[in-house]
């Protein structure tokens, strides 16, 4: 009697697996994300003496016996991307970048394939465009016609393909368009997305083969399938941006081959992304001079200082309850900032509107940007500009205090170079420089302790 084959309930968002359909998923608590796979049946291992074979090649040995070596990088000739990747491709690694619907991600991954063309075999398996498609494409990018191409979404023919042209490099797009005939759910749901990734790693381990796989996300803005995705693989990366600018920044998750605290700046141009060598010069550029709520700071993106623009609206309105709305920096960190000012600058934002935006669709994430947000969000309340010179960096503390921030001398040194001459700074981070530097001889820096002391100096009377 041949065995019933078991239904599997898999948990798109954290991988959590039942033999039944549950409404609310045990393992992240979310409602209606169980999706039904029947896997595919296992194949039957050859053993000699109830021993699998494949056993015998694994042995147990001293981790200094290990020979040491460098990994081999690929230089893919964009500045900006191989930055993110920590100094350049590294040989038989797993890249996965992801990133919203029209991001760029595509166009970005074949001019990264067009260069490499040069002096790789670089194998571009397509699912989702056919060849005319993509010759459109790479005619606009102006892509060399030395790239070997293909449309196919069926796994076993890429496979094949692949070990027939035995390629240095492999591009698929996307992972979620490539299915397994031996499975019987569609391409794109949980077991194929695994299983399609499964055997693209394995292949680019074995053989030694750099694969990119470009992913879908879903609205929240996470990679769509099994989080396991995100863990088979050596590199994930996020394309992000406002699809209504012309920004795009590559920001690095996940690295095994690197640093995960580097951006790159591009631009989304008619001839494909251009990459951005000066990102903080272009941020700026358009600002006016002592505008209301409107005011720079410097932020860190792994290693790079950025100077961007905060802007703020503080605003009366008729509802009984105001809006809060933020672009570009978390609204918590925002609502945090107001309620300080609230308490301990005497700034009340009762039956206000209040907008704060990051001008040029880039988003904040550390707490230096704390100050900047609190001189503009003061300076919009109060109808006082900041001094258009004035660069704001701090973080601020829930009892009023400003505290300092790192690599402060990067960051003032990048606004130097963009000729701003005015910074308040944490009265910490004043010291430092004193002790560490003479650099900055001649550039008015103003040290503050607390918020209201902050506000007082900063903005014009």
């Amino acid at each position: 009697m041949a065995k019933k084959q078991t239904t599997i309930f898999y948990c798109s968002g954290c991988g959590y697996e039942t033999q039944k359909w549950l409404g609310r998923c045990p393992g992240c608590e979310e409602w209606n994300t169980m999706a039904e796979f029947k896997p595919a049946p296992a194949a039957k291992r050859k053993t000699t003496g109830g021993i699998s074979r494949g056993a015998a090649a694994a042995e147990a040995v001293s981790l200094k016996s290990v020979p040491s070596i460098n990994e081999e990088r690929t230089v893919t000739g964009i500045g900006e991307f191989d930055r993110v990747l920590g100094g350049g491709l590294v040989d038989g690694s797993v890249v996965l970048l992801g990133g919203d619907p029209g991001i760029g991600k595509s166009t970005l991954l074949l001019q990264v394939a067009a260069r490499l063309a040069s002096r790789k075999k670089v194998f571009y398996a397509s699912g989702e465009e056919s060849l005319r498609q993509l010759k459109m494409r790479a005619d606009r990018v102006s892509v060399a016609d030395d790239l070997i191409v293909t449309a196919v979404t069926d796994l076993e023919t890429l496979l094949s393909l692949t070990a027939d042209l035995n390629p240095n490099v492999l591009v698929v797009d996307s992972v979620q368009s490539i299915y397994r005939s031996e499975l019987d759910s569609v391409p794109g749901s949980v077991s194929q997305v695994r299983e399609v990734t499964g055997e693209l790693v394995r292949m680019a381990k074995e053989q030694n083969i750099a694969v990119f796989l470009i992913g879908h996300v879903t609205k929240e803005g996470v990679m769509a399938g099994p989080r396991l995705l995100e863990h088979m693989v050596d590199c994930v990366l996020y394309l992000e941006g406002d699809r209504y600018h012309s920004f795009r920044i590559l920001r690095g998750v996940k690295n095994r081959f690197g640093s995960t605290n580097e951006i790159g700046v591009f631009m989304m141009e008619a001839e494909g992304m251009v990459e951005v060598a000066n990102p903080s010069h272009l941020f700026i550029t358009q600002r006016r001079e002592q505008a209301l709520g409107a005011v720079i700071t410097a932020s860190m993106e792994g290693t790079r200082p950025l100077l961007v623009e905060i802007q703020s609206l503080v605003a009366p309105t008729a509802y009984p309850t105001p809006r809060r709305t933020t672009t570009g920096i978390d609204s918590n960190r925002v609502a945090l900032v107001m309620a300080v000012l609230e308490k301990h600058a005497g700034t009340s934002f009762f039956g206000l509107d209040t907008f704060v935006n990051v001008v040029g669709g880039v988003r904040l994430f550390e707490t230096a940007a704390d100050l900047a947000l609190a001189f503009s969000l003061t300076s919009s309340l109060k109808g006082i500009s900041l001094n258009g010179d004035t660069v704001a960096v701090g973080e601020v503390g829930l009892t009023g205090e400003i505290r300092p921030v790192s690599r402060i001398s990067q960051r003032l040194g990048e606004a130097v170079k963009l000729g701003f001459k005015r910074f308040v700074l944490p009265q910490a981070n004043l010291e430092e420089l004193k002790k560490s530097s003479d650099k900055f001889k001649g550039i008015q820096l103003v040290g503050v302790d607390n918020i209201k002391e902050a506000i007082g100096v900063a903005l014009l009377k």
